[in-house]
């Protein structure tokens, strides 16, 4: 039955490709690309709250505190078991896979990739490992718009424009937030968007936030009633926040990379580093509860006028009361979360590095906000400082200051903290960007010298294959024949730049038309003249696995209009600069998304 109605589906939208035009279907599909990634975001949510609440009742009615280290590693457990049994053994993490699909692989992005980042990340995030939903949700989201455009043999341009469809709804659903949505995926994914993109976009965060909205709970979502009101006396301390979420973000860059590696690095079976990275993360949790799952529900708390609860039900409810052990506490998971997140992925789990960051940020400015008030110096709206902190980190990590100013302004249910919102976020993003030139998503791709989608030349250029730009049909010329060959050989070709070659093909030097130019109307010099007293060495050699990123570089240093080639050591071709730039014009019209 069920098959028979995906059938009859996919057949009307096949009919509806023939009666529409390109624009009205591209319209249509944003839509039932929103819809997919927000029934995936209703899956995900829904899953991880009940497990949530189902470990909250038991460690609340029965006393068992180890109930939140136990699932954790049952499910980081059960999600490598999923990778391995119906996966292929191997599961790409994080959003970085789509920037690199838009950037080398046409946006094509593999069917499985519809379902197997929902199923392990609800195993791995639904069962209390340290990391976030939304990073899957949005890698789910692009799978739909992909194999959806896949499909229905859409161009390159519509496949990518429907990816970032699905990456806006996914994120509009997640939040209810459909601005940050349509700023995510630009800002993040398709930095080359043309205004009348965005009509697609739009539609799909809100056809994904209207789903959310009517499916899910609000409890089920972040969001808050935000009620302190904002005070221009306070922009010094948000200043300061600003570099405090900036800095914070450094940390937690620098350092989950390192603990991912470092766990990617055990020569261990899977089962057993699942075993190893999740015992110790059980650890972790056993001592910091609130480091179980996205940590959403700890947020909450923190916004609210009684942040004691954070204690209860841990080894420090007898503190419960006590500020300083709170702020200690609080300070304390703010800097483990980075090594929970990045044991829980690095051992097996999938999940991403959005609620993370939204986790941190709340801390840091609860922690910053708190400790001022403490001490005496100023009165601080913690509420405020909470929410803001937020933004500070998202706008750190991943180098997105727009998509943090909204995604907290929606959230929040007002624009009352837009200033201070947009002073954090460009503070934090400005330190991070001065101490890490990538985002977080891209950082692995660059180290592995990728393409990565806020780089567009870099983009671009690493799409260009070298060997389908060299020209190996060049005439050449001995460095022994005189001049009278060379001017028959300009008069019977169209080149104006010859390689002179020895007897083994080998190259020796290079003889453009302008070095005869003022010799050649003399006949005595023609005819007495070598090409080797007139030709001048290579400045620079292009081999056909260079990439054109390098290609460009050798250009740029050299100054020169042509390049040879040397294949095994021989002379093989030239390079045109002109051919390489006309190359480059086409694929950055081919890639401009309209």
């Amino acid at each position: 039955m069920f098959q028979k109605l995906v059938r009859y589906l996919e057949s009307l939208i096949a009919w509806s490709q023939t009666k529409l035009s390109n624009k009205q279907f591209i319209f249509l599909s944003s839509v039932l690309v929103g819809i997919s990634s927000a029934l995936a975001v209703i899956v995900l949510k829904t899953f991880a709250h009940w497990v949530f609440v189902f470990a909250t009742s038991i460690n609340a009615t029965l006393k068992l505190s180890f109930i939140n280290s136990l699932l954790p590693i049952i499910g980081i457990l059960l999600t490598v078991f999923v990778v391995k049994k119906f996966l292929g053994g191997t599961i790409e993490k994080g959003t970085s896979q789509i920037l690199f699909a838009v950037a080398q692989k046409a946006s094509i992005i593999p069917k499985k990739q519809m379902y197997a980042q929902i199923i392990t990340s609800s195993l791995t995030v639904g069962l209390g490992g340290s990391a976030g939903l939304e990073s899957p949700i949005v890698i789910t989201g692009a799978a739909f718009g992909s194999n959806y455009a896949q499909r229905y043999k859409l161009s390159y341009k519509d496949r990518t424009l429907l990816i970032g469809c699905g990456v806006a709804a996914g994120i509009a659903a997640a939040f209810n937030a459909p601005i940050a949505g349509v700023l995510f995926a630009i800002e993040v994914l398709l930095v080359d968007v043309s205004i009348s993109a965005f009509t697609p976009i739009m539609i799909a965060a809100a056809t994904g936030a209207l789903v959310s909205a009517i499916a899910l709970d609000e409890s089920i979502l972040l969001n808050f009633d935000q009620k302190q009101t904002f005070n221009y006396h306070n922009i010094p301390y948000y200043i300061l926040l600003g570099l405090f979420t900036g800095f914070i973000s450094v940390y937690y860059s620098r350092n989950f990379q390192r603990t991912e590696h470092l766990f990617t690095r055990l020569r261990f079976k899977p089962y057993k580093k699942a075993i190893f990275g999740a015992s110790i993360l059980a650890i972790i949790i056993f001592v910091f509860p609130t480091l179980f799952g996205e940590g959403y529900e700890s947020i909450r708390i923190l916004s609210e006028n009684d942040p004691g609860q954070l204690l209860e039900n841990t080894l420090f409810s007898s503190f419960r009361n006590n500020g300083l052990v709170l702020l200690l506490f609080i300070g304390l998971t703010m800097l483990l979360k980075v090594f929970a997140t990045g044991i829980t992925l690095g051992s097996g789990g999938n999940g991403g590095n959005f609620a993370p960051s939204l986790f941190l940020g709340s801390y840091a400015g609860f922690l910053f906000s708190k400790t001022l008030n403490a001490i005496g110096i100023t009165h601080l709206p913690t509420s405020n400082f909470t929410m803001v902190g937020m933004a500070g980190i998202l706008s750190g990590l991943f180098h997105a200051p727009l998509t943090a100013i909204f995604l907290i302004a929606e959230i929040t249910g007002g624009y009352d903290l837009m200033i201070p919102l947009m002073i954090v976020s460009s503070i934090s993003f400005a330190i991070s960007k001065k101490f890490e030139r990538h985002s977080l998503d891209v950082k692995s791709l660059a180290k592995k010298g990728h393409a990565f989608t806020n780089n567009k030349d870099k983009n671009i250029l690493s799409t260009l294959e070298t060997e389908k730009i060299i020209q190996s049909d060049y005439l050449t010329i001995s460095p022994d024949e005189n001049l009278e060959k060379l001017v028959d050989l300009i008069s019977h070709s169209n080149q104006v730049i010859f390689a002179v070659v020895d007897t083994e093909n080998k190259l020796i030097g290079i003889v453009h038309f302008n070095d005869i130019r003022e010799i050649i109307f003399s006949a005595f010099k023609v005819k007495y003249t070598l090409v080797r007293e007139i030709m001048t060495p290579p400045i620079e050699v292009v081999y056909p696995l260079d990439n054109m990123e390098t290609v460009m570089h050798k250009f740029e240093n050299s100054k020169v209009t042509f390049l040879p080639v040397l294949k095994n050591e021989k002379f093989f071709g030239f390079i045109s600069k002109a051919t390489a730039l006309e190359a480059y014009r086409e694929k950055l019209k081919a890639m401009t998304i309209e």
